[in-house]
């Protein structure tokens, strides 16, 4: 019987917390942009218990994608996919956000989908901001779920002459993700697999760190003072969800994406935060 495989995209909190609870017995393949991270994050899951590969990936890149595809193969049959790698507003350009949030996303699910085993789940970690974006027309969303990677950021409203805005960049990729996800688990469901989607607020990881100490750090301080829960989220809260999306128990879940933002959506658009709001469509 071939060993059993969880890649893990993105040595970061939250991942790493969800291969936590998806992985005794299984070989976890962690790919990250920084061998260091990768390393360190193997460093304690090993200590644990857990039988740890790691490599690099880069995420904007097709080959590279397909690299980190065959490397999983290699070491066994892919049930699992823990999609959590990206940048964030305060860490690059809207060209960089697009290429790696979005497009590398949809890479990963079309690169992904051809070899996950029967029986396999994936999560993409996305993220609140998805939630936030104005509606969308029919035809925008979808050439975001279905458009082939490829041709994705040839689109004329990905154009970065009309996406100059990084936190509009984000939010884009963001609702992008979920809709891919959607579009992806029709095609998943032909080899018995299931994705779905997270799309956390504000969790305290390194990420998270840079965000609220960076240009809009005040903003996403009041969002969480105001917001119903009143505070950040922990990594380990993300996992609770997973661990259901992952496994048996979420068999009938597929094509969904769970908002975990402690209500900040929720005030966002109806509650203490609704000035915020945009006062346009995209």
């Amino acid at each position: 019987m071939k060993k059993q495989v969880n890649v893990v995209i993105g040595a970061g909190a939250i991942g790493i917390a969800i291969a936590r609870r998806m992985s005794a017995g299984k070989t976890i393949l962690i790919a990250d942009l920084k061998p260091d991270n990768a390393e360190r994050a193997a460093k304690t899951l090993r200590e644990a218990g857990f039988q740890v590969e790691t490599t690099t990936v880069d995420i904007s890149s097709k080959s590279s994608i397909q690299d980190l595809v065959k490397r999983a193969c290699e070491l066994g049959e892919v049930h699992g996919l823990i999609h959590a790698a990206g940048v964030s507003p305060s860490q690059a350009t809207p060209e960089v956000i697009l290429k790696v949030d979005l497009y590398g996303t949809a890479v990963i699910l079309e690169e992904f989908g051809q070899v996950i085993a029967q029986g396999g789940s994936g999560v993409v970690i996305s993220s609140q901001s998805g939630h936030r974006l104005p509606a969308l027309s029919a035809e925008k969303n979808k050439i975001l779920a279905t458009t082939p990677s490829d041709e994705l950021l040839a689109q004329d409203f990905l154009s970065t002459k009309v996406v100059t805005d990084t936190l509009n960049a984000y939010q884009i990729s963001k609702r992008g993700n979920a809709l891919r996800v959607m579009a992806e688990a029709v095609k998943w469901k032909d080899r018995g697999a299931r994705i779905n989607t997270i799309s956390p607020g504000i969790v305290i990881t390194l990420l998270a760190l840079d965000e609220l100490n960076g240009p809009r750090g005040e903003s996403y301080r009041n969002m969480l003072a105001r917001s119903p829960a009143g505070r950040a989220a922990t990594a380990d809260e993300i996992a609770n969800v997973a661990e259901l999306l992952m496994t048996d128990a979420g068999a009938f879940i597929t094509g969904s994406d769970f908002l975990i933002d402690g209500g900040v959506t929720a005030s966002y658009w109806f509650g203490e935060l609704d000035y915020l709001q945009p006062t346009s469509n995209t």
